[in-house]
């Protein structure tokens, strides 16, 4: 497939969007039932809804680039019984509203509570931010079945689509953590940091993982079904055409196989090893500037994973246009 950007962009912010909100639930809870020993400052959370709905409201803005009548995209939700695009479009702005209602809560300090017990408060913020972590591990589901519930495209139609949108995306995510509670002084950076070690190294064995399944594809269609001729050997010289067409343009990316190896060898490195190298010597340091530093590199590698993603799509139609 030829990758479009507002797609790579739309599915990587939101993505980092919704790890992020996860982290700051998980410092609430951590903080409510005592995990971590000293109280973590409201201003962390403040901010970091404020990031999760920048990077939600940046990703949502590169959706409309490859939006035909953008006007017309709120129809897509009226097929929610059957699209997962429709779903998508449901939840986003429903886990966004939340995330916000989330930060208003603390910004605000009003959250009453709701239960008590000898030894535990729950309040309404624990409820509206369990809620809105629910929609935000439901949107990676979506994004991730829109293109995995594609069966004739086999790289895709695989479980590990699903399971990599939301471990490369609650890495990111909780890697902007780290580099937030760090600024902040936050009694949560130590655990920020072990998660998103550990999303980024379990999403690195599901992506290698999904990088071997996809070498090893058996093809269910071939030159030989697709005109219906059986020969053990058929080669097309000819597009059949004088010039390029769209399916020409948008169901090939027209790069080399030498580059396509460059970018899968890059991003594997730029997306897991160097973040991960940073992570670790950030975190024992306690230090800002290299867990920031992760942060960026990691975005950079997850723009050339996105890439790839969409790139090594086979499409069937290709077989049509091998002479291109």
């Amino acid at each position: 497939m030829h990758p479009a950007f507002s797609v790579i962009f739309l599915t990587t912010l939101i993505g980092a969007g919704q790890g992020l909100f996860l982290a700051l639930y998980t410092g609430q809870v951590y903080n409510t039932f005592g995990v971590v020993g000293e109280p973590v400052p409201v201003d962390m959370y403040i901010m970091g809804t404020l990031i999760v709905t920048l990077l939600m409201g940046l990703g949502l803005f590169a959706s409309f680039f490859h939006l035909g009548r953008p006007e017309r995209a709120w129809r897509t939700a009226t097929k929610w019984r059957t699209s997962w695009l429709a779903r998508e479009v449901i939840v986003l702005p429903a886990f966004a509203g939340g995330a916000v209602i989330w930060g208003a809560l603390q910004y605000f300090g009003f959250d009453p509570i709701l239960v008590t017990t000898e030894t535990l408060e729950i309040k309404l913020s624990l409820v509206i931010g369990f809620g809105a972590g629910v929609l935000a591990l439901l949107l990676y589901v979506c994004t991730g079945m829109i293109y995995a519930a594609i069966k004739f495209i086999q790289e895709w139609a695989s479980p590990l689509t699903i399971i990599n949108y939301t471990l490369l995306g609650l890495a990111s995510g909780f890697s902007l953590a780290v580099a937030l509670a760090a600024y902040y002084g936050s009694p949560l950076v130590d655990a920020y940091a072990l998660w998103a070690l550990v999303f980024t190294l379990i999403g690195f064995g599901t992506r290698m993982l999904a990088l071997r399944r996809n070498g090893r594809i058996k093809r269910k269609s071939t030159a030989c079904t697709a005109i219906g001729v059986r020969h053990p050997k058929i080669t097309q010289i000819s597009q059949g055409a004088m010039g390029g067409s769209f399916n020409t343009r948008e169901f090939f990316h027209h790069k080399t196989p030498q580059f396509m190896q460059t970018i899968k060898v890059f991003f594997l490195i730029v997306a897991f090893v160097v973040p991960v190298t940073l992570l670790v010597i950030g975190w024992s340091n306690h230090l800002f500037v290299l867990l920031a530093a992760a942060v960026l590199v990691q975005y950079v590698g997850l723009l050339a994973e996105r890439w790839f993603f969409f790139a090594q799509a086979n499409h069937p139609q290709n077989l049509y246009y091998q002479a291109t």
